[in-house]
């Protein structure tokens, strides 16, 4: 009867055969590598065959040479961080075979040479070449250079570099501070370079304690090779019955053999460590650091022909040899004397181009910066120094804050010097037009009284740039004597930061511009696209909004709530198209909002209400219908009523109420336009924009 049975091809173990187990082994690195561990452990308890043993060895030059290729192909040190980890496992694993080979000489070697497998065989006969007294000579010189010199060097490099690293830390740090304060790069790239500092500091200090492992498997190895040939006679002449001489000759092959595949690679790791520690400093892979900076003198190169001529012309020394190296440094010296000409004919062309830009086109001087801080030379420093810094640092808080005060991203702002100021001047520009300017006192504190009284202190008399309130430069010594008497001190780079916000402020209708409108409906949330579709292009256009937005931003007004102000837009222009009747339904729309803003710290709003005669006064002056509607107040009437204002809100304000005008709904835009032209900081409300449960108080009429 015929078995029709077929053999597995892959024995299964729990459902998974063993190239499933093999694939997912090389997809889980992690239990690869601790499986590989526990391997090297093993060895180190349990017996190897000798075929096991052979095939070891192979895994571990193979290894090493790995390890040294990728230390000569990396450009920098930093990019091999791990080196001192597949240090410790290489180290482990060539002590490990060190201690099954020398199970396998000690147990058989009385068999003959072939006992601990054909790689030790190998090597013994290849070095010792019948004679053991050279084996021994060979292997002590590649101890004596891999444990003298190269570890020793190493180590010792990666020890002053660990230590350098360390104090050159706090340098570095400041100057990627500096940098990022500056605007030089920005806060990714800086913690790109914090981290890489960091990375540089643990890997030389890993690297430091790394070169102990190299100089103690040296050490190791030259105590195995003295315990196995030492071991190997002794067992050999007592127990097994060989001779002296048969023993020495079986158990130093065996013994050197065994030395030479080991130290081999040790050899080579130590090889590659030098070469990461010294490699530091130098970008790019071992070859370029090599070639490019040794042979990139071609003066060194001639002069080194030329000594090497004479040598070849000395009695007694070969002639061929040294007239082929003069003749290859020479050919060297000459070609690199001619890329070096090259290289110089380009760089001055390069340097001739740059001396001479082209000229800009025309259209460049129609750019314009929408907010400039212009400084004297005077003022220079304080982009510099330490108290420099904070005026970027507040400025950038400034445009955050105005953010979320305001509701859209003010541009930003860019500092200049001015050659053409003062000293001590700066100035504020809108449009390329001037805004503000001042003067500043380096190294002094102003001081201020909010009531704008007189300041008692020593210095110089001043006015407050921003809110033109008497003021006083004085010493920084007198910063807490000034805090006590109840005065506002603050620093320069403060004045500017102020005067900045007050400027930005008065003007932010006009930074308001269609791109930045349109980029304000696209950032809306999904759920207020469809909003945005409806309302543009078959109600209102981009710049309809845009000219709503600025009618708020004229009186202080946040357009942060935009989705509301887009609904009032929707209902008013379902009656108007006139942009004046389209804002003041939208105030309305925002009355809590607008409440809210004119409430002082008790939660209630101080207002000054129009008196009926002169509601009805500017009712009459209004001719004109829908959007020519205009207002003809008489002059004697107007200036009637600008006194009138004027003497109000004065008094209001030395008790310090901050009020606002209360107008009704119909007359607020003809009153605000007269009131902006002189208190253009004094608010203007309709009945329609307080919020039925706000808390007001009435100070008085008009």
């Amino acid at each position: 009867m015929t078995d029709t049975t077929q053999p597995e091809p892959n024995k299964r173990f729990g459902g998974l055969t063993l190239s499933g187990m093999g694939s997912e082994l090389l997809k889980r690195g992690d239990i690869a590598l601790a499986l590989g561990i526990v391997c090297i452990l093993v060895v180190l308890i349990l017996p190897l065959p000798s075929w096991l043993l052979d095939i070891s060895l192979a895994i571990s030059i193979t290894f090493s040479v790995i390890i040294l290729m990728t230390v000569l192909f990396i450009n920098r040190a930093l990019d091999f961080s791990s080196f001192p980890t597949v240090l410790l496992i290489a180290t482990m694993l060539r002590l490990a075979l060190n201690l099954a080979s020398t199970r396998l000489i000690l147990a058989d070697g009385h068999e003959g040479t072939d006992a601990a497998g054909q790689v030790i065989q190998a090597f013994g006969n290849f070095v010792m070449q019948g004679n053991f007294v050279i084996g021994i000579i060979v292997f002590a010189i590649l101890i004596i250079v891999n444990f003298i010199v190269i570890t020793k060097g190493s180590g010792r490099i990666a020890e002053v570099s660990a230590r350098f690293s360390l104090d050159a830390m706090p340098g570095k740090q400041m100057a990627i501070d500096a940098d990022l304060s500056a605007g030089l790069i920005d806060e990714t790239q800086a913690r790109q370079r914090r981290k890489e500092l960091e990375d540089e500091s643990n890997f030389y200090g890993a690297m430091d304690g790394a070169a102990k492992f190299v100089r103690g498997d040296a050490i190791a190895g030259l105590l195995i090779t003295f315990i196995n040939v030492i071991g190997g006679i002794i067992i050999g002449v007592a127990q097994m019955g060989l001779t002296f001489g048969d023993a020495a000759e079986t158990y130093t092959l065996l013994t050197v053999g065994d030395g030479l595949v080991s130290q081999i690679p040790a050899l080579i790791v130590s090889t590659a460590a030098g070469l990461l520690v010294t490699k530091s400093g130098a970008i790019g892979s071992a070859d370029k650091a090599f070639f490019g900076q040794l042979g990139g003198y071609p003066r060194a190169l001639g002069i080194t022909s030329v000594l090497t001529v004479f040598l070849a012309l000395l009695p007694g020394i070969p002639f061929l040899p040294f007239v082929l190296l003069a003749s290859i440094t020479g050919g060297l010296a000459y070609m690199g004397t001619k890329r070096h000409a090259a290289a110089a004919v380009e760089q001055e062309t390069t340097e001739t181009a740059e001396a001479a830009p082209p000229e800009e086109p025309i259209a460049a001087s129609l750019q314009m910066d929408l907010i400039r801080l212009e400084l004297g030379y005077g003022l220079l420093p304080l982009l510099n120094e330490e108290s420099g810094r904070r005026v970027t640092e507040q400025i950038k808080a400034l445009r955050r804050q105005l953010a979320q005060e305001v509701g859209f991203v003010l541009p930003s702002v860019r500092i200049q010097d001015n050659l053409q100021l003062a000293a001590n001047a700066y100035v504020l520009r809108v449009k390329e037009i001037e805004a503000g300017q001042g003067e500043l006192r380096p190294g002094l504190l102003l001081a201020m009284d909010p009531q704008g009284g007189k300041i008692g202190l020593p210095g110089e008399d001043t006015t407050e740039p921003a809110f033109q309130l008497p003021a006083k430069w004085v010493d920084a010594n007198l910063r807490e004597e000034a805090l006590f008497r109840g005065y506002t001190v603050v620093d320069p780079p403060t004045v500017i930061t102020t005067h900045l916000t007050e400027v930005v402020k008065e003007n932010m209708a006009e930074l308001l511009s269609f791109a930045e409108t349109q980029k304000l409906l696209d950032e809306l949330d999904s759920d207020q696209q469809k909003l945005v579709a409806d309302l543009v292009p078959n109600q209102i256009s981009v710049g309809g909004i845009q000219r709503v937005l600025q009618n708020l931003l004229a009186e202080r007004i946040s357009i942060r709530d935009l989705p509301t102000i887009l609904e009032g837009i929707s209902e008013a222009c379902g009656f108007s198209r006139n942009v004046t009747a389209i804002t003041e339904h939208v105030r309305a729309r925002l009355a809590r909002q607008i409440s809210n803003s004119q409430c002082d710290d008790s939660g209630v709003m101080q207002l000054v209400a129009l008196s009926p005669e002169w509601e009805r006064n500017f009712a009459e002056a209004l001719i004109g219908d829908g959007e020519d509607k205009q207002l003809a107040l008489p002059p004697s009437k107007l200036q009637g009523f600008i006194a009138a204002v004027r003497e109000t809100f004065d008094r209001h304000a030395m008790t310090g109420a901050n009020a606002a005008l209360l107008t009704s709904p119909a007359i607020r835009p003809y009153v605000r336009s007269i009131i902006e032209r002189f208190r253009p900081s004094t608010p203007v409300l309709s009945q329609n924009e307080i919020h039925p449960k706000a808390r007001i108080r009435t100070l008085g009429q008009i």
